[in-house]
């Protein structure tokens, strides 16, 4: 009797012309331990015997090792032809299965969530499991809760789930152990408090930091821009001057762009964003005389695409380039009591967005302009919208 399971090689000899399965030493007691085949030692036999010593080897390297041997005595008798041996494959694990969904998702999703997202966060997170099989979803869903905040627990087991969902009806796995299993992770509702916006002397002071810098007054007008549009960054970097009319009274954003290149905007919906004469008259100075349509309309200081990761780092925020540690503009603005607080970039669209909540425009419209639903303005910007009285009937 075999007491455990280790990794080891397995050989095929024959004693007295009969062959016999020799497995090592350090899998068990220390012992020599042989399965006799019965089986004459013929080159047809030898094949047949073979693929027995292939399973235990498998079986070993897996640590599922059947100690008492009978599984494979089983299936030699199989070769005898003296029962029938039920087949039952082994279950796919996570990772198998994820690669399968992701063969599966990515024509329905953009080549840069793709690549950051399906290739890289979440099937990352797949190969840190402690183990990658789906009938320990309980374990692994306990690991996820100790190593991540619980935002994103709970979004890499949404996405374990649905690729299981896929693959109980791709008829890849008999059930999903991950249903249902999200809603142990308590995640906190929205913190109204994260919509920050700039004031207007603020978002002023910002823009007049810029157009006074001597290194970064090339950033002015993508900085304005933002403010004035509450355009997404990744849309003002992607902007192309064949995105805006003749007139300057229409900007058309149908790109956005990131580290992995150009892309479809965030939400995949192209929209029409009506300039304001002060947008109008902005646009009109910037533009060069008869700009070529590809030429970008913010391009960065050494030319090509504004990196919006360099931008924050170093511009915006402040941190290190090349070896020198430098403050960021609005990181200044806070120093000098011009701004109240650091903010980042994204709140210029937080700003665009509550200033025209505060001047009275519809949600709906505004929702329009920026890319979103009602739905989302209502729920994020609600401490901006105020209470409504009820008015004297």
């Amino acid at each position: 009797m075999l007491l455990r399971a280790k990794k080891g090689s397995v050989t095929i000899n024959a004693k007295s012309g009969k062959l016999r399965i020799v497995l090592p030493r350090n899998i068990g007691d220390g012992k020599q331990h042989y399965i006799y085949t019965g089986f004459d030692d013929t080159v047809k036999n030898r094949k047949k015997v073979q693929m027995v010593a292939l399973q235990i080897e498998t079986d070993i390297e897996d640590n599922c090792l059947d100690c008492t041997l009978d599984k494979y005595r089983t299936m030699l008798g199989v070769f005898r032809g003296q029962q029938r041996l039920q087949i039952i494959p082994k279950a796919p694990n996570l990772k198998q299965l994820w690669a399968k969904y992701c063969e599966f998702k990515q024509p329905q999703v953009s080549a840069s969530t793709f690549n950051q997202d399906f290739l890289g966060s979440y099937a990352k997170a797949i190969n840190n499991l402690p183990t990658n099989e789906i009938k320990d979803a309980i374990a692994i869903r306990d690991h996820l809760i100790q190593t991540y905040p619980p935002y994103t627990a709970k979004r890499y087991l949404t996405q374990f789930n649905a690729c299981c969902k896929w693959a109980v009806k791709s008829k890849l796995t008999a059930s999903n152990p991950f249903d249902g299993l999200t809603v142990d992770i308590k995640v906190k509702r929205w913190d109204t408090s994260k919509i920050d916006p700039f004031t207007l002397a603020e978002r002023d002071a910002i823009i007049q930091a810029f157009e006074q810098h001597p290194l970064y007054i090339g950033y002015t007008n993508f900085v304005r821009f933002l403010f004035f549009t509450g355009c997404r960054i990744g849309e003002a970097i992607a902007l192309q001057w064949k995105h805006i009319n003749i007139d300057c009274t229409e900007i058309y954003f149908c790109e956005s762009y990131s580290f992995h290149g150009r892309k479809e905007t965030k939400t995949g919906v192209n929209r029409k964003f009506p300039c304001n004469e002060q947008l109008r008259a902005f646009l009109l100075s910037a533009r060069e005389h008869s700009p070529t349509p590809e030429k970008l309309v913010f391009p960065a200081l050494g030319g090509g695409e504004i990196k919006a990761n360099s931008f924050t780092g170093v511009v915006w925020r402040g941190g290190v380039s090349h070896g020198v540690k430098t403050p960021g503009i609005v990181t200044q603005l806070v120093t000098e009591g011009k701004v109240s607080r650091y903010r980042p970039v994204y709140n210029t669209r937080h700003t665009f967005i509550s200033l025209c909540l505060e001047r009275g425009v519809s949600v709906q419209r505004i929702a329009r302009w920026v890319g979103n639903s009602p739905e989302v303005i209502y729920k994020h910007y609600a401490g901006v919208l105020g209470d409504a009285t009820v008015p004297e009937l």
